[in-house]
């Protein structure tokens, strides 16, 4: 009819239906390759450029002004003060949250009564502990006339000044952090049941009692899994932004200003968007180093099964 001989049309229609299966993984991924371009990999490259600027969101013009940005937040008290909180928040909670998630983890891998329930409430925090409604309730609960002071003004003890006296307000926030250990108790959990029950028993013939068996035989074989928390928490701590902005603004006298709350004053507050990426570039840096430094450092005291150890 056209000219176009039918075994052409059919071959080529073969091609494209071969080049379709060859490349269709692709075209299902292809609007997450955007996304991720667009949304993630665009902001991330030009928030570096933008640290190398006085760029802000409402000034026309944007010069480039090099290193200045960085050699600012080193010589300004508020911002390596934000740096040291941030570091004592995260110091601070990743080792108590670490801590804790383990210890009940391995309570509720015994066989008790209810511990289907059990597991469930203890991991409720974690659903809702990052949330703002949360963070919201916590600040009540701290306050002068919260649910803390009423019960120690019903002891006949004083009203404590939590979110507005220095040495309390960090506690505050960090106690927050720690509170949400559902996560981590759950793939600890997960680790503790993949131990094998034979090992308990040898130990016991042994003499080992529960405690001892816990450090040489449970720590040992879930160090990798210990690490894996170790590096999400850590990531996650210094990452903090909704506790320190809901519950204390990051008062008292900057005591839980965190560097991610200082990065969203900056930004979008006196909007020196400049400041602000060089900032975040030197928490990314921070977060990069302690991530290498912790990788380095599992060769001595993490265990792996399959590595001949």
């Amino acid at each position: 009819m056209d000219g176009v001989p039918v075994s052409y049309k059919m071959e080529k229609a073969k091609k494209r239906r071969e080049l379709f299966r060859r490349y269709r993984g692709f075209f299902y991924i292809l609007p997450w390759i955007i996304g991720f371009l667009v949304f993630k990999f665009y902001p991330f490259v030009m928030s570096l450029v933008y640290s190398f600027t006085d760029y802000s969101l409402f000034k026309t013009g944007t010069e480039f002004i090099g290193l200045d940005n960085y050699v600012e937040i080193f010589q300004t008290k508020k911002y390596m003060s934000a740096f040291k909180v941030t570091f004592q928040y995260a110091f601070i909670t990743v080792p108590l949250k670490l801590a804790f998630s383990l210890f009940i983890a391995y309570i509720l891998n015994f066989k008790l009564k209810f511990v289907k329930l059990f597991r469930t409430i203890y991991y409720i925090p974690s659903i809702l502990g990052g949330s703002v409604a949360i963070a919201v309730v916590w600040k009540f609960i701290f306050q002068s006339d919260g649910l803390i002071n009423q019960i120690i003004t019903l002891f006949g003890g004083e009203k404590i000044n939590f979110l507005g006296n220095t040495h309390y307000a960090l506690a505050v926030i960090c106690l927050l952090r720690v509170w949400q250990f559902g996560s981590a108790m759950v793939i600890f959990l997960a680790a503790l049941k993949g131990v094998p029950q034979e090992l308990y028993e040898a130990a016991a013939i042994d003499g080992a009692g529960k405690w001892r068996q816990f450090f040489s035989v449970t720590v040992p074989l879930i160090t990798p899994v210990i690490f894996y928390n170790l590096i999400t928490q850590l990531c996650e701590a210094f990452q903090e932004f909704n506790s320190a902005f809901i519950i204390t603004k990051g008062g008292p006298l900057g005591s839980t200003t965190l560097i991610s709350l200082l990065i969203y004053q900056n930004a979008f507050r006196t909007y020196e968007m400049g400041q602000a990426s060089a900032m975040a570039w030197l928490l990314f840096v921070i977060i990069t180093v302690l991530t290498i430094v912790s990788f380095a450092s599992q060769k001595y005291w993490v265990y792996y099964s399959d590595d001949g150890n």
